[in-house]
């Protein structure tokens, strides 16, 4: 069967509003946010329950047809990124709020479910639901589950894996499973931990048990600026290292301040090096007791200005400046790369230093927002991509920041995911046996290596095979036959 044909099955059993197959309404999933790698799919499918996923799978995987299966398209790494002849399943329909069980501080949500939206389903009762990427706004729970999200608030709450009990997942063949449940811990394999963070190559979540918290009895949130990021990166060293965690510290160089400033008014001080943002939250005695802690850390590391949000009026303020600064960026050079990557934050002043340089010798402008408190950064590299050659300069920029990363004691990404645009330098952070038993995972799942092919590992392989040799087990493809 052809794609067409399987277009024509698809819209007697979904209907026709269900299946996308011509090109010019296709060209809109041809990338999700890292527009740099663009791929046409032959067939986009819209379905709003599991059983349609069901039905949607089962049919690629009889007629070895591969998919890749979509959210609202937020993601920086091509970790959803269309296969030419293949199916793109796009999850923004199941878009339910199926539970809200308070009692038992849990939600169940379908994947097309917006992140904020768990939020504001809560607020009311004192609930919120803690990872908050700066796309919430628009990002889905099903990418967030898929890339492991992270988000602001990360450093003190953690990432999406650590606010999701269960799920309900279509594997690669069509088999539906149930993963967990409202229960904090399930026995057996951490299959769910398996799943969130393998970036759609292991199945498609199509529903999602999380876990909200009650809100903070106080959050007091202050702005700092600096000379440079030497000394903002020093304060939140000093803040960890006197037992504080804030819920959020948050990082912008002078061009991201630039950047954010021109967007959205936020009141940022245009002369400032470097920009902090901290917040603590939790118990009132506690919070007000830290809090003067930390501002004078911020004095006693050189902080040419503090402002202390009076109310959530001015805190949202602040917060609106950092979690636009990637769109914001687009004020101030026609395109940019996002890079990602993790370094210990003790390393942040040399690190950081290292960009700077690496920028001058490469001719290109270097704009960096990040979550100072974990070491991920963001860098964002600015090119003009109508000079000949100034995307080429860019990405390799953006590698060897990477490498930059890697040299510190780093990783390669902290929340963005590999994808396709990363896959390229896993075996810099791996060595070919981790990368083998990584793949020896995959092909548990997906033997046909149909679901999201091409994906995090750089050489293309099939299970049971191992590129330059004959067609072997699986086990034995992943190098691991003698521990078994």
């Amino acid at each position: 069967m052809d794609v067409a044909q399987l277009a024509q099955q698809l819209r007697s059993i979904l209907g026709s509003r269900a299946v996308i197959s011509e090109r010019e309404q296709l060209r809109t999933y041809e990338c999700d946010g890292l527009t740099g790698y663009r791929v046409v799919p032959s067939l986009v499918v819209l379905p709003e329950t599991a059983e349609q996923v069901q039905t949607v799978v089962r049919l690629c995987n009889q007629h070895s047809i591969p998919f890749v299966a979509r959210g609202s398209g937020t993601g920086l790494s091509g970790g959803a990124l269309p296969i030419e002849q293949g199916v793109l399943i796009v999850l923004t329909r199941m878009r339910r709020i199926l539970e809200v069980d308070l009692p038992n501080q849990r939600v169940v949500v379908e994947p097309g479910v917006i992140n904020l939206w768990v939020t504001q389903e809560v607020a009311s009762a004192g609930y919120y639901y803690a990872p908050d990427p700066s796309s919430q706004l628009v990002c889905s729970i099903g990418g967030n589950v898929a890339e492991n999200s992270g988000g602001a608030h990360c450093l003190k709450y953690g990432f999406t894996t650590n606010h999701v009990t269960g799920l309900e997942v279509v594997l690669p063949d069509g088999e539906l499973i149930q993963l967990g449940g409202k229960a904090p811990d399930a026995p057996g394999y951490d299959l769910i931990g398996t799943i969130v963070g393998s970036e759609g190559t292991l199945g498609i979540v199509t529903k999602i048990t999380l876990k909200v918290l009650r809100k903070p009895e106080t959050v007091r949130t202050l702005l700092a600026a600096y000379p440079t990021t030497d000394e903002a990166g020093a304060t939140v060293s000093d803040i960890i290292a006197a037992g504080i965690v804030p819920a959020a510290a948050e990082m912008m160089d002078a061009l991201a301040i630039e950047a954010a400033e021109a967007a959205v008014h936020a009141g940022y001080p245009g002369d400032a090096g470097a920009l902090l943002i901290v917040e603590l939250d939790g118990p009132a005695a506690e919070v007000e007791h830290q809090f003067e802690r930390v501002v004078a850390m911020c004095r006693q590391n050189g902080a040419t200005q503090i402002r202390i949000a009076a109310d959530d009026e001015e805190r949202v303020l602040m917060w609106k400046g950092r979690k636009s600064a990637f769109a914001a960026v687009g004020r101030i050079s026609p395109d940019y790369y996002v890079q990602d990557g993790v370094i210990p934050r003790t390393e942040l002043p040399e690190v950081l230093r290292k960009i700077a340089t690496l920028g001058v010798e490469r001719g290109v402008r270097v704009a960096n927002v990040f979550h100072a408190g974990d070491g991920n950064l963001h860098p964002l590299v600015l090119y003009d991509g109508e000079e000949e050659g100034a995307a080429e300069r860019a990405e390799r920029a953006a590698g060897e920041i990477l490498d930059i990363c890697l040299e510190h004691g780093g990783s390669i990404t902290g929340e963005h995911g590999v994808g396709e645009d990363k896959k390229k330098y896993m075996p810099r952070m791996f060595t070919e046996d981790d990368l083998r038993t990584m793949q020896l995972l995959r092909c548990a799942f997906d033997p046909a290596g149909l679901c999201n092919p091409g994906k995090i590992f750089p050489t293309p392989r099939l299970c049971g095979e191992v590129p330059g040799h004959h067609r072997t087990h699986p086990v034995e493809a992943a190098g691991l036959a003698d521990r078994f």
